[in-house]
Protein backbone atom coordinates (compact mmCIF):
# COMPACT_ATOMS: atom_id res chain seq x y z
CA UNK A 1 0.00 0.00 0.00
CA UNK A 2 1.38 3.18 -1.14
CA UNK A 3 4.73 3.31 -3.50
CA UNK A 4 6.11 6.68 -2.73
CA UNK A 5 9.86 7.26 -1.40
CA UNK A 6 9.85 4.60 1.08
CA UNK A 7 6.95 2.48 -0.89
CA UNK A 8 9.74 2.81 -3.94
CA UNK A 9 12.63 1.66 -1.97
CA UNK A 10 11.01 -1.29 -0.48
CA UNK A 11 9.35 -2.55 -3.97
CA UNK A 12 12.79 -2.31 -5.43
CA UNK A 13 14.70 -4.39 -2.46
CA UNK A 14 12.03 -7.11 -2.75
CA UNK A 15 12.53 -7.18 -6.47
CA UNK A 16 15.48 -7.09 -6.87
CA UNK A 17 16.15 -9.92 -4.18
CA UNK A 18 13.35 -11.87 -5.00
CA UNK A 19 15.08 -15.07 -5.60
CA UNK A 20 17.30 -15.00 -2.69
CA UNK A 21 14.66 -14.13 -0.75
CA UNK A 22 12.14 -16.61 -1.69
CA UNK A 23 15.41 -19.71 -1.41
CA UNK A 24 15.56 -18.20 2.05
CA UNK A 25 11.94 -18.89 2.98
CA UNK A 26 11.71 -22.18 1.48
CA UNK A 27 8.59 -20.49 -1.07
CA UNK A 28 8.12 -18.15 -3.32
CA UNK A 29 7.49 -14.19 -1.99
CA UNK A 30 5.66 -12.38 -4.68
CA UNK A 31 3.53 -8.93 -5.38
CA UNK A 32 0.01 -9.92 -5.60
CA UNK A 33 -1.14 -6.57 -5.13
CA UNK A 34 -0.50 -3.05 -5.36
CA UNK A 35 -2.44 -0.04 -4.41
CA UNK A 36 -1.25 3.39 -5.52
CA UNK A 37 -2.52 6.38 -7.28
CA UNK A 38 0.30 7.08 -9.97
CA UNK A 39 0.64 3.75 -11.57
CA UNK A 40 3.00 5.27 -13.89
CA UNK A 41 5.53 5.17 -10.67
CA UNK A 42 4.70 1.43 -10.61
CA UNK A 43 5.63 0.66 -13.84
CA UNK A 44 8.99 2.23 -13.81
CA UNK A 45 10.03 0.07 -10.68
CA UNK A 46 8.68 -3.35 -12.94
CA UNK A 47 5.81 -3.79 -10.99
CA UNK A 48 3.06 -6.12 -13.50
CA UNK A 49 0.35 -3.48 -14.64
CA UNK A 50 -1.89 -6.20 -14.24
CA UNK A 51 -1.35 -6.51 -10.25
CA UNK A 52 -1.88 -2.54 -9.85
CA UNK A 53 -4.97 -0.74 -8.57
CA UNK A 54 -6.05 2.63 -7.41
CA UNK A 55 -9.01 1.10 -5.90
CA UNK A 56 -8.65 0.37 -2.36
CA UNK A 57 -11.70 -2.29 -1.96
CA UNK A 58 -10.11 -4.45 -4.83
CA UNK A 59 -6.58 -4.41 -2.56
CA UNK A 60 -8.08 -5.51 0.16
CA UNK A 61 -10.57 -7.97 -0.93
CA UNK A 62 -7.40 -9.85 -2.76
CA UNK A 63 -6.04 -12.92 -1.56
CA UNK A 64 -3.04 -11.95 0.59
CA UNK A 65 -0.82 -13.53 3.25
CA UNK A 66 1.19 -10.12 4.20
CA UNK A 67 -0.07 -6.25 3.67
CA UNK A 68 2.67 -3.78 3.91
CA UNK A 69 1.57 -0.13 4.82
CA UNK A 70 3.32 2.78 3.64
CA UNK A 71 0.96 5.79 3.27
CA UNK A 72 2.12 7.18 6.40
CA UNK A 73 -1.05 9.24 8.43
CA UNK A 74 -3.20 7.89 10.31
CA UNK A 75 -6.03 7.88 8.25
CA UNK A 76 -6.93 5.60 5.52
CA UNK A 77 -3.83 3.70 6.99
CA UNK A 78 -5.13 2.56 10.50
CA UNK A 79 -8.26 1.36 9.06
CA UNK A 80 -6.73 -0.48 6.54
CA UNK A 81 -4.28 -2.01 9.01
CA UNK A 82 -7.08 -3.05 11.29
CA UNK A 83 -9.12 -4.64 8.38
CA UNK A 84 -6.36 -6.44 7.03
CA UNK A 85 -5.49 -7.86 10.71
CA UNK A 86 -9.34 -8.99 11.10
CA UNK A 87 -8.54 -10.53 7.38
CA UNK A 88 -6.02 -12.96 9.39
CA UNK A 89 -3.11 -11.57 7.22
CA UNK A 90 0.06 -10.28 8.95
CA UNK A 91 0.83 -6.33 8.48
CA UNK A 92 3.83 -4.89 8.04
CA UNK A 93 4.12 -0.96 8.87
CA UNK A 94 6.62 2.32 8.76
CA UNK A 95 3.82 4.36 10.17
CA UNK A 96 4.97 5.89 13.52
CA UNK A 97 1.56 7.92 13.53
CA UNK A 98 -0.71 5.13 13.51
CA UNK A 99 1.44 3.00 15.97
CA UNK A 100 1.60 5.49 18.59
CA UNK A 101 -1.60 6.47 18.91
CA UNK A 102 -3.40 2.96 17.99
CA UNK A 103 -0.78 0.38 18.66
CA UNK A 104 -2.38 -1.73 21.30
CA UNK A 105 -5.69 -2.14 19.94
CA UNK A 106 -3.57 -3.06 16.33
CA UNK A 107 -1.78 -5.63 18.71
CA UNK A 108 -4.85 -6.92 20.42
CA UNK A 109 -6.42 -7.09 16.91
CA UNK A 110 -3.51 -9.26 15.37
CA UNK A 111 -3.46 -11.61 18.53
CA UNK A 112 -6.91 -12.18 18.24
CA UNK A 113 -6.92 -13.29 14.73
CA UNK A 114 -3.51 -15.23 15.51
CA UNK A 115 -1.20 -12.62 12.85
CA UNK A 116 1.19 -10.07 14.06
CA UNK A 117 1.88 -6.31 13.10
CA UNK A 118 5.30 -5.89 12.93
CA UNK A 119 6.81 -2.20 12.60
CA UNK A 120 10.35 -1.97 13.13
CA UNK A 121 10.65 0.66 10.60
CA UNK A 122 8.62 3.17 12.84
CA UNK A 123 11.06 4.02 15.29
CA UNK A 124 14.86 5.01 14.22
CA UNK A 125 14.62 3.78 10.69
CA UNK A 126 17.07 1.70 10.24
CA UNK A 127 18.19 0.78 13.52
CA UNK A 128 17.18 -2.46 14.98
CA UNK A 129 14.91 -1.37 18.49
CA UNK A 130 11.20 -2.37 18.48
CA UNK A 131 12.02 -6.53 18.36
CA UNK A 132 14.95 -5.99 20.64
CA UNK A 133 12.63 -4.44 23.12
CA UNK A 134 10.25 -7.00 22.27
CA UNK A 135 12.36 -9.88 22.76
CA UNK A 136 15.99 -9.51 23.62
CA UNK A 137 15.83 -7.44 26.44
CA UNK A 138 12.76 -8.76 28.24
CA UNK A 139 15.07 -9.98 31.08
CA UNK A 140 15.90 -6.50 32.16
CA UNK A 141 14.17 -4.15 34.31
CA UNK A 142 14.05 -1.19 31.91
CA UNK A 143 14.30 1.98 33.84
CA UNK A 144 15.20 4.69 30.79
CA UNK A 145 15.35 5.12 27.46
CA UNK A 146 16.91 8.26 26.09
CA UNK A 147 16.78 8.91 22.39
CA UNK A 148 17.79 11.55 19.27
CA UNK A 149 14.91 10.05 17.17
CA UNK A 150 14.65 12.76 14.51
CA UNK A 151 17.17 13.26 11.96
CA UNK A 152 15.77 17.29 10.74
CA UNK A 153 16.39 18.49 14.04
CA UNK A 154 19.53 16.88 14.95
CA UNK A 155 20.97 17.90 11.81
CA UNK A 156 19.71 21.87 12.08
CA UNK A 157 20.87 21.64 15.78
CA UNK A 158 24.34 20.24 14.54
CA UNK A 159 24.82 22.87 11.90
CA UNK A 160 24.13 25.52 14.51
CA UNK A 161 26.58 23.82 16.88
CA UNK A 162 29.12 22.80 14.18
CA UNK A 163 28.43 26.03 11.96
CA UNK A 164 27.32 28.71 14.32
CA UNK A 165 24.37 29.58 12.42
CA UNK A 166 21.11 30.61 13.42
CA UNK A 167 18.04 28.34 13.26
CA UNK A 168 16.54 29.81 10.61
CA UNK A 169 19.53 29.65 8.49
CA UNK A 170 19.82 26.29 9.54
CA UNK A 171 16.45 24.77 8.64
CA UNK A 172 16.60 26.38 5.45
CA UNK A 173 19.90 24.47 4.18
CA UNK A 174 18.05 21.22 5.95
CA UNK A 175 15.61 21.33 3.49
CA UNK A 176 17.68 22.56 0.72
CA UNK A 177 18.99 18.96 1.41
CA UNK A 178 16.04 16.89 1.54
CA UNK A 179 16.23 16.44 5.25
CA UNK A 180 13.71 19.27 6.16
CA UNK A 181 9.81 19.10 4.58
CA UNK A 182 8.57 22.78 3.65
CA UNK A 183 6.36 22.73 6.28
CA UNK A 184 8.79 21.23 8.79
CA UNK A 185 6.34 22.00 11.41
CA UNK A 186 6.45 17.76 12.78
CA UNK A 187 9.70 17.92 12.84
CA UNK A 188 11.21 21.45 15.23
CA UNK A 189 8.48 20.91 16.91
CA UNK A 190 8.84 17.88 18.27
CA UNK A 191 5.96 16.05 16.91
CA UNK A 192 7.55 13.17 15.13
CA UNK A 193 9.57 12.80 18.13
CA UNK A 194 6.72 12.52 20.59
CA UNK A 195 5.07 9.68 18.36
CA UNK A 196 8.14 7.39 18.45
CA UNK A 197 8.94 7.63 22.30
CA UNK A 198 5.60 6.87 23.25
CA UNK A 199 6.10 3.74 21.03
CA UNK A 200 9.65 3.51 22.51
CA UNK A 201 7.90 3.93 26.60
CA UNK A 202 5.19 2.20 25.93
CA UNK A 203 7.40 -1.33 24.60
CA UNK A 204 10.29 -0.63 27.31
CA UNK A 205 7.96 -0.53 29.93
CA UNK A 206 5.34 -2.54 29.12
CA UNK A 207 2.29 0.13 29.50
CA UNK A 208 0.77 2.01 27.37
CA UNK A 209 2.20 5.84 26.80
CA UNK A 210 -0.32 8.00 24.50
CA UNK A 211 1.15 10.75 22.48
CA UNK A 212 -0.57 13.40 24.21
CA UNK A 213 0.72 12.12 27.69
CA UNK A 214 4.22 13.06 26.01
CA UNK A 215 5.35 16.11 27.35
CA UNK A 216 7.11 18.42 24.04
CA UNK A 217 8.93 21.35 23.01
CA UNK A 218 10.62 22.43 19.99
CA UNK A 219 13.57 23.70 18.98
CA UNK A 220 12.47 26.92 17.64
CA UNK A 221 13.74 29.07 20.46
CA UNK A 222 16.93 28.03 20.67
CA UNK A 223 19.80 30.60 19.40
CA UNK A 224 23.45 30.25 17.90
CA UNK A 225 24.36 32.01 21.29
CA UNK A 226 23.06 29.06 23.49
CA UNK A 227 25.20 26.64 21.41
CA UNK A 228 28.69 29.18 21.92
CA UNK A 229 27.75 29.57 25.57
CA UNK A 230 27.01 25.49 25.98
CA UNK A 231 30.18 24.60 24.37
CA UNK A 232 32.23 27.20 26.47
CA UNK A 233 30.73 25.35 29.44
CA UNK A 234 31.36 21.38 27.93
CA UNK A 235 27.64 20.94 27.19
CA UNK A 236 26.14 20.22 23.48
CA UNK A 237 22.12 20.94 22.70
CA UNK A 238 20.51 18.10 21.67
CA UNK A 239 16.70 17.59 21.07
CA UNK A 240 15.90 14.54 23.10
CA UNK A 241 13.18 11.90 24.08
CA UNK A 242 13.02 10.50 27.31
CA UNK A 243 11.00 7.82 29.30
CA UNK A 244 11.81 7.05 32.32
CA UNK A 245 10.49 4.46 34.88
CA UNK A 246 10.42 5.06 38.79
CA UNK A 247 8.26 3.95 41.80
CA UNK A 248 5.56 2.44 39.46
CA UNK A 249 5.51 5.80 37.00
CA UNK A 250 6.43 6.97 33.99
CA UNK A 251 7.66 10.28 32.71
CA UNK A 252 7.58 10.38 28.86
CA UNK A 253 8.94 14.24 27.41
CA UNK A 254 10.56 15.97 24.20
CA UNK A 255 12.20 18.88 24.63
CA UNK A 256 15.97 20.30 23.96
CA UNK A 257 18.22 19.47 26.66
CA UNK A 258 22.12 20.17 27.89
CA UNK A 259 24.38 17.20 27.21
CA UNK A 260 27.62 16.72 28.78
CA UNK A 261 30.07 16.18 25.97
CA UNK A 262 31.15 12.97 26.85
CA UNK A 263 27.93 11.22 26.89
CA UNK A 264 27.60 8.96 23.81
CA UNK A 265 24.65 10.78 22.75
CA UNK A 266 25.87 13.72 23.00
CA UNK A 267 28.81 12.69 19.79
CA UNK A 268 25.55 11.53 17.44
CA UNK A 269 25.69 14.69 15.16
CA UNK A 270 23.96 15.24 11.05
CA UNK A 271 20.95 13.09 10.49
CA UNK A 272 21.75 10.06 12.74
CA UNK A 273 19.71 8.77 15.50
CA UNK A 274 20.99 7.06 18.70
CA UNK A 275 18.50 5.05 21.25
CA UNK A 276 20.20 4.74 24.79
CA UNK A 277 18.34 1.47 26.68
CA UNK A 278 18.92 1.58 30.30
CA UNK A 279 18.14 -1.70 32.49
CA UNK A 280 18.82 -3.54 35.61
CA UNK A 281 20.86 -6.32 33.94
CA UNK A 282 22.44 -4.42 30.80
CA UNK A 283 23.10 -1.37 32.47
CA UNK A 284 23.37 0.74 29.21
CA UNK A 285 23.33 0.03 26.01
CA UNK A 286 23.31 2.49 22.67
CA UNK A 287 21.86 1.51 18.85
CA UNK A 288 22.79 4.19 16.61
CA UNK A 289 22.45 4.64 12.80
CA UNK A 290 20.71 6.29 9.80
CA UNK A 291 17.32 6.77 10.99
CA UNK A 292 15.52 7.93 8.06
CA UNK A 293 16.01 7.30 3.92
CA UNK A 294 14.79 4.65 1.65
CA UNK A 295 17.52 2.39 1.96
CA UNK A 296 17.28 2.54 5.80
CA UNK A 297 13.61 2.42 6.12
CA UNK A 298 13.38 -0.32 3.43
CA UNK A 299 15.92 -2.60 5.30
CA UNK A 300 13.62 -2.72 8.54
CA UNK A 301 10.56 -2.83 6.80
CA UNK A 302 11.97 -5.91 4.66
CA UNK A 303 13.13 -7.76 7.57
CA UNK A 304 9.75 -7.46 9.03
CA UNK A 305 8.07 -8.60 5.82
CA UNK A 306 10.62 -11.95 5.91
CA UNK A 307 9.91 -12.50 9.82
CA UNK A 308 6.29 -12.45 8.56
CA UNK A 309 6.83 -15.03 5.66
CA UNK A 310 8.83 -17.26 7.91
CA UNK A 311 6.27 -17.79 10.46
CA UNK A 312 3.76 -17.98 7.89
CA UNK A 313 5.81 -20.79 5.97
CA UNK A 314 6.57 -22.51 9.80
CA UNK A 315 2.80 -22.74 11.16
CA UNK A 316 2.14 -19.88 11.99
CA UNK A 317 3.02 -16.90 14.02
CA UNK A 318 5.73 -17.45 16.92
CA UNK A 319 3.97 -16.77 20.36
CA UNK A 320 4.03 -13.03 21.01
CA UNK A 321 7.47 -12.92 23.40
CA UNK A 322 6.08 -9.52 24.95
CA UNK A 323 2.64 -8.61 26.98
CA UNK A 324 1.94 -5.40 28.01
CA UNK A 325 1.56 -5.63 32.24
CA UNK A 326 -0.66 -2.79 34.33
CA UNK A 327 -1.12 0.27 33.50
CA UNK A 328 1.68 3.05 35.00
CA UNK A 329 0.87 6.21 36.28
CA UNK A 330 2.29 9.26 33.93
CA UNK A 331 3.95 11.60 35.60
CA UNK A 332 3.60 15.16 34.47
CA UNK A 333 6.55 17.73 33.49
CA UNK A 334 5.90 19.28 36.89
CA UNK A 335 6.91 16.97 38.67
CA UNK A 336 10.41 16.50 36.77
CA UNK A 337 13.64 16.91 39.16
CA UNK A 338 16.68 17.98 36.88
CA UNK A 339 19.24 21.14 36.82
CA UNK A 340 18.65 23.99 34.62
CA UNK A 341 20.21 26.15 32.14
CA UNK A 342 18.51 29.85 31.54
CA UNK A 343 20.00 32.96 29.51
CA UNK A 344 18.51 36.35 29.82
CA UNK A 345 19.33 40.37 29.07
CA UNK A 346 19.14 42.02 32.21
CA UNK A 347 19.30 45.67 33.20
CA UNK A 348 23.57 46.25 33.48
CA UNK A 349 23.70 47.54 37.32
CA UNK A 350 24.44 46.83 41.17
CA UNK A 351 21.99 44.57 42.70
CA UNK A 352 20.72 42.78 39.64
CA UNK A 353 21.80 38.84 40.49
CA UNK A 354 20.91 39.87 44.09
CA UNK A 355 17.42 40.08 42.46
CA UNK A 356 17.16 37.34 40.51
CA UNK A 357 19.27 35.15 43.05
CA UNK A 358 16.00 36.04 45.64
CA UNK A 359 13.65 34.96 43.11
CA UNK A 360 15.08 31.29 42.47
CA UNK A 361 16.07 31.08 46.36
CA UNK A 362 12.37 32.07 47.51
CA UNK A 363 11.68 28.69 45.10
CA UNK A 364 13.64 26.58 46.82
CA UNK A 365 16.16 26.74 43.32
CA UNK A 366 20.27 27.15 44.00
CA UNK A 367 22.13 28.90 41.15
CA UNK A 368 25.05 26.61 40.37
CA UNK A 369 26.87 29.42 38.25
CA UNK A 370 26.44 32.70 36.81
CA UNK A 371 28.14 34.13 33.47
CA UNK A 372 27.85 37.59 32.66
CA UNK A 373 28.18 37.27 28.75
CA UNK A 374 27.80 40.66 27.06
CA UNK A 375 26.82 43.81 27.48
CA UNK A 376 25.19 46.47 25.24
CA UNK A 377 26.42 50.01 26.56
CA UNK A 378 24.06 51.65 24.43
CA UNK A 379 20.92 50.61 26.51
CA UNK A 380 22.65 49.54 29.41
CA UNK A 381 22.03 45.98 29.13
CA UNK A 382 23.87 42.87 29.89
CA UNK A 383 23.04 39.11 28.80
CA UNK A 384 23.20 36.43 31.95
CA UNK A 385 23.61 33.15 32.16
CA UNK A 386 22.26 31.25 34.75
CA UNK A 387 22.81 27.30 35.46
CA UNK A 388 20.97 25.71 38.72
CA UNK A 389 21.49 22.63 40.87
CA UNK A 390 18.66 20.00 41.01
CA UNK A 391 15.66 21.49 41.26
CA UNK A 392 11.63 20.46 40.51
CA UNK A 393 10.39 21.88 37.09
CA UNK A 394 7.31 23.07 39.00
CA UNK A 395 9.22 25.70 40.97
CA UNK A 396 11.51 26.46 38.51
CA UNK A 397 8.60 27.46 36.28
CA UNK A 398 7.04 29.72 38.93
CA UNK A 399 10.16 31.28 39.52
CA UNK A 400 11.17 32.07 35.77
CA UNK A 401 7.69 33.53 35.33
CA UNK A 402 8.45 36.12 38.22
CA UNK A 403 11.63 36.65 37.31
CA UNK A 404 10.37 38.19 34.04
CA UNK A 405 8.39 40.39 35.94
CA UNK A 406 11.09 42.28 37.82
CA UNK A 407 11.45 45.65 36.08
CA UNK A 408 15.56 44.73 35.50
CA UNK A 409 14.64 41.83 33.16
CA UNK A 410 14.54 42.89 29.87
CA UNK A 411 14.23 39.37 28.37
CA UNK A 412 14.22 35.43 28.74
CA UNK A 413 15.97 34.23 26.03
CA UNK A 414 16.02 30.38 26.58
CA UNK A 415 15.20 27.98 29.37
CA UNK A 416 16.84 24.47 28.81
CA UNK A 417 17.13 21.12 30.97
CA UNK A 418 20.16 19.96 31.57
CA UNK A 419 20.36 16.57 31.26
CA UNK A 420 23.41 14.99 33.37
Amino acid sequence: MGVGVIGSGVARVLLEKQSLFSEQLGCPLVFARVLEKDVDKTARLGLDPAIVTTDAEAFLATELDIVIELFGGENPAFGFMRSSLQAGRYVVTANKEVMAKHGPELLATAQQNNVDILYEASVGGGIPIIAPLKRDLLANDITAVSAIINGTTNYILTSMSKDGRDFADALRSAQSLGYAEADPTNDIEGIDAAYKIAILSSLAFRTTVMPDQVYREGITRLGARDFRYAGEMGYAIKLLAVGKKADGAVQARVHPVLLPEEEPLAKVDGVLNAIQVEGDLLNRVLFEGPGAGPQATSSAVVADVLNAAHDLTHGGRQPLRWTAREALALLPIDELRTRYYMRMTVADRPGVLARIAAVLGNNQISIATFIQKEANEADQTAEIVITTHEAQEKAVQTALREVAALDVVSQIGSFIRIEA
